[in-house]
């Protein structure tokens, strides 16, 4: 039984980490593919990445945020 191991807070909180990063990923791969078929050039990979690398800094900050004011 896996709470043998750890507790559901631990695995949910590794669970959350793998899967966001399998995500991100493929985020990654689908923006990429979408700036590729639009034909807009470098303005086009400049906005559609910028926007999702917003996303990726809001959720990191979250957890520097959560360092920083050692909420667990």
């Amino acid at each position: 039984m896996i709470t043998d191991y750890m507790t559901i807070a631990e695995f949910e909180d590794y669970a959350l980490t793998f899967c966001m990063t399998i995500l991100i990923g493929l985020m990654f791969f689908i923006v990429f593919d979408l700036a590729r078929q639009s034909k807009g050039g470098k303005w086009a990979y400049i906005a559609l990445f910028g926007g999702l690398c917003l996303g990726i800094l809001g959720f990191a900050s979250k957890f520097f945020i959560k360092m920083s004011l050692d909420i667990e």
